[in-house]
């Protein structure tokens, strides 16, 4: 009982401002719709079901620590996410519009003006997406609550928040300062820990070269 009452004040710190703002109009969402909210660090993403059901795929720590399902279906708030990013632990829900928008505005459809595939039939789509419900392999970058919804309306399960993460990443990598740098550290390495070969000196030079030339 104390352990559930340590994690209940620990994961719940925050749901006073999910009350206060836990109103939404259920008459613009129809089932099938790909609803999208700004959470954290990133945009998260669900299916509308209907009957103010959202299914989405979220990571979640507390399936780790208890099997208390009803501790478990409470809202997830952002220290169970982020927690359970860090883990890997992720499942498809289904949540209430007002727990899966955490307080957020929502945005409905936004991908079909982006995606250059044509949406499915919108019971199709929500067939999917209750079809995937359950424990799932998350991975941040190759299959997040992105890849998710893309599959279940668009038929593809790709992610722009990866790509886009991805491309920044290369950008700095992959540039012309990170070789020097890359040539310098290396370089400075060796000589201070007295170990200039022949073969440590050719791979400083060979990584410094295969960065100048991805750049």
């Amino acid at each position: 009982m104390i352990f559930y009452q340590l994690l209940g004040f620990f994961f719940a710190a925050s749901k006073h401002r999910e009350k206060k703002e836990s109103k939404y109009d259920l008459s613009l969402y129809r089932r099938g719709d790909l609803l999208e909210v700004p959470r954290t660090l990133f945009t998260h993403f669900g299916i509308y079901l209907g009957d103010n059901r959202v299914a989405h795929l979220i990571p979640d720590i507390l399936p780790v620590l208890t099997r208390n399902e009803k501790f478990v279906a409470e809202m997830v708030t952002n220290n169970r996410l982020l927690l359970g990013v860090i883990a890997k632990v992720a499942s498809v829900r289904v949540d209430s519009v007002a727990d899966f928008a955490y307080g957020a505005e929502i945005v409905v459809n936004h991908m079909d003006r982006v995606c250059s595939q044509s949406p499915l039939e919108e019971e199709e789509v929500a067939r999917r997406a209750e079809k995937l419900l359950g424990s799932v392999n998350y991975s941040l970058l190759w299959y997040n609550c992105e890849h998710y919804v893309m599959y279940c309306r668009y038929g593809m399960a790709i992610s722009y928040q990866t790509y886009q993460f991805c491309t920044a990443v290369r950008k700095i990598v992959c540039s012309r300062m990170s070789s020097y740098m890359t040539a310098v550290c290396g370089v400075g390495t060796m000589l201070c820990l007295d170990c200039v070969t022949p073969l440590t000196l050719l791979l400083t030079l060979l990584i410094s070269f295969t960065i100048w030339m991805a750049a």
